[in-house]
């Protein structure tokens, strides 16, 4: 089989092109470009061909090995071009008599498409003799090829007739387009969070992505201009500019210093078009369930439909619930439920104002202000900065616990069962809660500083020079940990003083109820108590001279 380098060639690797003229026919292939331009024109490829003889060929294979530039060599004909054009074709580096030498080869400057290389082919039907450097300079000169002339590669290309690049021009940089850099990332919404071992937590689903006021959201990358080339011909080649990207705030978001975004509000970060902004307000279309996990949003909530049991949903705005709670915790500034509470033993519905529902049964309720229950309260814990209504329809409260700062109304307590029914009033039991527990931890940070205290004064009486290190390092821990816990024993009995003083402020409380108390009613107002044995009907209860007693409603 012939090698390859015996067949006769024009072009090569570094000219970009290469045509083989092989014992089956001419074969073509272009090589690819580290940006991918297209070179050479469709024209310049077949004028070599008519140069060496080649007049049938697949027109259309020739055009597409242009595009592609793969480096691939394709069949383009069956002809071989004349004898005599192959035979000189192939002739480089070989001693030539002294009648070949009669003539030089021609000088063919090809420019490529873009006009950033000059390629040097030579023709040997004039002559086989190899043109010299300055030839070779004559002939770019002459096609007002002036810039990026390759002095080396002209000198390096006297040694063969192969095809080289004489010239190469510099390309054009264009601009990058601004850009937007988001400094949050949405691709995850809708997705369990992954946790440790490869697992993922169905109770949070990713439905939003919170921002806080004064974040930042997203910065503006300015876009570049570009930098001009200069081709062979020494013209300029122009470059484009990057294109500038708008940067537009939503709602609740603004633009400062022309190229950053920040939000004003807590919310959810949301994408309007090219609009980043912050919303306040989310809307679970449903019930919140295994579909959405938890919420936790910095904002108000609406839910559609229910809240499932095992689940949380806490926002730092009010919650709005068209459907039912059951078992699930909900927290919330206002909480307010369309449905129903069922608790099943667990769960918690909390407000930092009112909480509004249609019923509750064995739910746990807690409000630092009031508590309105549409139709009937059943064997739950409600508690009450200030009022406990349920008024609505049957007005029912039955079983449980019932606690109100200032006042509880209703239309029936109790049952004809005679089931335990337990009211208070008079005390807040979010204050009394905080109360008891700054006494608690008042009393138990007072013993903490004893014992430092005593330990201290034992080590006061020895040389401290004579112990081990590690007591040293005890004794200056503890004597680090004295003062802190001091100044906090100081702020505990201030709050418990303010505590106490609003305490004993409070308004006296009151009960009323429209229709009856059932017998096994027990009733504290003001700390002071009474149980009812008999039906009484239509009253208020409050405290006169230390003793509970039944006035009319």
């Amino acid at each position: 089989m012939e090698e390859e380098k015996d067949y006769p060639r024009v072009g090569g690797q570094q000219a970009g092109y290469l045509f083989e003229f092989r014992p089956d026919g001419v074969y073509f292939s272009v090589y690819p470009t580290e940006d991918n331009r297209i070179l050479y024109e469709l024209s310049d490829m077949r004028q070599i061909l008519a140069d060496y003889g080649i007049e049938d060929y697949d027109i259309l294979t020739l055009a597409q090995a242009v595009r592609k530039a793969d480096g691939v060599p394709v069949k383009l004909s069956d002809e071989q071009g004349t004898e005599k054009d192959q035979t000189l074709s192939t002739i480089d580096e070989t001693v030539l008599s002294e009648e070949d030498q009669s003539a030089y080869a021609g000088i063919n400057v090809d420019v490529s498409a873009d006009k950033l290389t000059a390629t040097i082919r030579f023709d040997v039907k004039t002559g086989t003799r190899r043109p010299t450097a300055e030839m070779v300079r004559e002939a770019l000169a002459k096609k007002e090829v002036v810039y990026g002339i390759d002095d080396a590669a002209i000198e390096n290309g006297t040694k063969s007739l192969e095809s080289y690049v004489a010239a190469r021009g510099t390309p054009a940089v264009n601009g990058t387009d601004a850009r937007i850099e988001k400094k949050y990332d949405l691709s995850h919404k809708g997705h369990p969070r992954l946790i440790e071992n490869d697992r993922v937590d169905y109770k949070d689903m990713n439905l939003f992505v919170l921002a806080k006021a004064g974040q930042l959201l997203a910065v503006r990358i300015p876009q570049t201009r570009g930098t001009e080339g200069t081709n062979v011909f020494g013209k300029v080649v122009p470059a484009r500019n990057g294109r500038p990207v708008p940067l537009t705030a939503g709602k609740n978001a603004e633009v400062r210093g022309e190229d950053e975004i920040y939000a004003l509000i807590d919310g959810q970060i949301v994408e309007e078009g090219k609009r980043i902004g912050i919303d306040p307000h989310l809307v679970i279309s449903g019930g919140v369930n295994v579909g959405t996990g938890n919420i936790d949003f910095a904002g108000s909530v609406e839910i559609t439909g229910n809240v499932d049991a095992g689940f949380v949903v806490k926002a730092t705005g009010d919650i709005e619930v068209s459907g039912f709670v059951s078992g699930a915790e909900v927290e919330g500034r206002n909480v307010f439920i369309s449905g129903g509470i069922t608790g099943q033993g667990r769960g918690r519905v909390a407000a930092r104002e009112d909480v509004r529902a249609a019923f509750a049964e064995n739910a746990f309720i807690e409000a630092d202000r009031d508590v309105f229950i549409a139709d009937a309260v059943l064997h739950s814990t409600i508690k009450a900065g200030g009022k406990v209504v349920v008024e609505d329809r049957r007005g029912l409260i039955t079983g449980g616990y019932t606690a109100a700062g200032d006042e509880i109304r209703a239309k029936i307590v109790g049952n004809q069962a005679f089931v335990v029914t337990k009211l208070a009033v008079g005390i807040n039991p979010a204050l009394s809660q905080k109360y008891q527990k700054a006494c608690r931890e008042y009393k138990e940070d007072k013993q903490r500083l004893e014992q430092i205290t005593q330990v201290l004064n034992t080590f006061s009486k020895i040389d401290m020079s004579r112990l081990p290190e590690n007591r040293v390092a005890q004794v200056a821990e503890l004597t680090r940990a004295q003062f802190p816990l001091a100044g906090k024993i100081k702020r505990t009995e201030k709050l418990i003083a303010e505590l106490q003083e609003e305490l004993s402020k409070m308004e006296k409380g009151k009960i009323r109820v429209a229709d009856c108390i059932y017998p096994g009613v027990n009733v504290s107002v003001n700390s002071i108590l009474r149980n009812f044995q008999s039906e009484v009907r239509g009253c208020t209860l409050s405290v006169e001279d230390d003793a509970v007693v039944i006035g009319p409603y």
